[in-house]
């Protein structure tokens, strides 16, 4: 009987890259990892699959379309949807060991019940970062997040980038002052305006109710524009009388002063009153960080301010504010827009050992030293023709090969080559680690 084998492929949704693609995708990854530790946030990791009353406990029925559920045994069980929710339950869990204001960063992977689309991933990787404070907590912490997204984004090479940002105080004190309640649907729909034009949100928001008058006002409020400074006047100018309005601007003001504190430079923040977060959980400060050249991508990174973490686990308000990059979504973008440029290589070894002859434990010695003094690197262990073995090497990119035959043996030089020039050098083990390194 003739065996049947299973086609390979992998669910839609689901990313999978190749070496090379790795390599990059985990550079980023570092690159986020590294900002959020030299700015003193502490790693943490929650477990991937979480009792399903966790979960729902605050997402309702729309969480509960999202997420993969499944029992085993008893258990209600379900995949984390986001880093947030677990992050609340372990704060709570924990309180009494976690010293405040507690400054977290957890990276990893996601699941969620997606529609099969471009950009949206059913696996992703989120990289969090929250500060939480058991009882208020400093404003300044909130300018402190940009200057973090700045560093992140310029040392992964990108440059033209703009942190929007806006106070949902503000928003509200606004709507306050036309006599509107209805503001959590009201802000639903203002964080849309960038996708589907003021037009359209003007129209949803006379269906939801509001008059003529009031969105016409609505309208040219998110309108604002100018410099920070302009804008802040202009917010100030409009003499509203509703005291969260004033704290909001306040808050604002102190947020976009200690942002060029932190050392942003002022092209890459800008106050956006457009900028709502459609989501209820936030109170204050909010974030969407987009590129300029290409705002069809959407926000690259986002989050804000929220006046109470953990309020479905404990009585204790957690006040805190944090950001999100969801790197699985970013980094496909900047790869298909050439952002990210072809990795040459597809190995991290700097330097491939190929034994020739009766050589293999001076080979593995001469490995040894090489690692022992931080370069990755690898000895060719099959037996093959020499040609197979440096055609290996030019396959995977491997800079650097270090030759070595019973003549290199007895004389204690190695034969380096340089596998972009095609150069070889007769040198010692350490004067190879040196040209190495160089």
């Amino acid at each position: 009987m003739e065996k049947q084998f299973i086609k390979p492929s992998t669910l839609p949704g689901f990313m999978e890259l190749l070496p090379a693609d790795q390599i990059i995708f985990n550079n980023i990854m570092d690159t986020i990892r590294n900002n959020y530790e030299k700015s003193g946030f502490v790693p943490m990791d929650t477990p991937i699959i979480e009792k399903t009353e966790i979960l729902l406990a605050k997402g309702g029925q729309e969480t509960d379309k999202q997420i993969y559920r499944f029992t085993k045994g008893s258990n209600d069980i379900s995949l984390r949807f986001d880093l947030t929710v677990p992050f609340a339950r372990y704060s709570a869990q924990h309180m009494s060991e976690l010293t405040f204001p507690f400054r977290r960063y957890q990276i990893g992977k996601v699941f969620r019940g997606e529609r099969n689309q471009k950009g949206r991933y059913r696996e992703f990787y989120q990289c969090d970062i929250d500060i939480i404070n058991n009882g208020e907590l400093s404003i300044i912490n909130d300018a402190e997040i940009p200057s973090i997204i700045y560093s992140i984004f310029t040392e992964i090479g990108l440059k033209d980038f703009k942190i929007r940002i806006n106070n949902r105080k503000i928003l509200n004190g606004f709507f306050n002052s036309l006599g509107i309640s209805n503001n959590v649907e009201i802000l639903r729909i203002i964080d849309k305006v960038d996708k589907i034009g003021m037009e359209a949100i003007c129209k949803e928001l006379l269906e939801l109710g509001l008059n003529e008058n009031a969105v016409n006002k609505i309208r040219d409020f998110i309108g604002i524009g100018g410099t920070n400074e302009e804008i802040l006047k202009a917010l100030e100018n409009l003499n509203i009388d509703d005291e969260i309005f004033k704290i909001g601007v306040d808050e604002l003001s102190k947020v976009v002063y200690y942002i060029g504190c932190f050392g942003v430079p002022d092209k890459n923040y800008t106050i956006d009153l457009k900028i709502a977060r459609g989501l209820e959980y936030y109170t204050g400060t909010v974030y969407e960080t987009m590129l300029d050249d290409y705002p069809n991508v959407g926000s690259i990174c986002s989050g804000g301010r929220y006046a109470d973490l953990a309020g479905y686990y404990t009585n204790q308000k957690l006040e805190g504010v944090g950001i999100s990059i969801g790197l699985t979504r970013l980094f496909s973008q900047l790869r298909e827009l050439g952002i990210i440029k072809e990795n040459p290589s597809s190995s991290l070894t700097k330097v491939l050992v190929i034994p020739m002859g009766e050589t293999m434990d001076y080979s593995v010695k001469t490995v040894k030293k090489l690692r022992e003094c931080g370069i990755v690197s690898e000895v060719y262990l099959e037996n093959t023709k020499f040609n197979k073995k440096l055609s290996y090497a030019n396959k995977l990119g491997i800079p650097f090969t270090i030759i070595i035959g019973e003549e290199e043996v007895n004389s204690g030089i190695l034969t380096l080559k340089d596998m972009n020039t095609g150069e070889q050098f007769k040198v010692s083990v350490e004067e190879a680690i040196s040209k190495i390194k160089a």
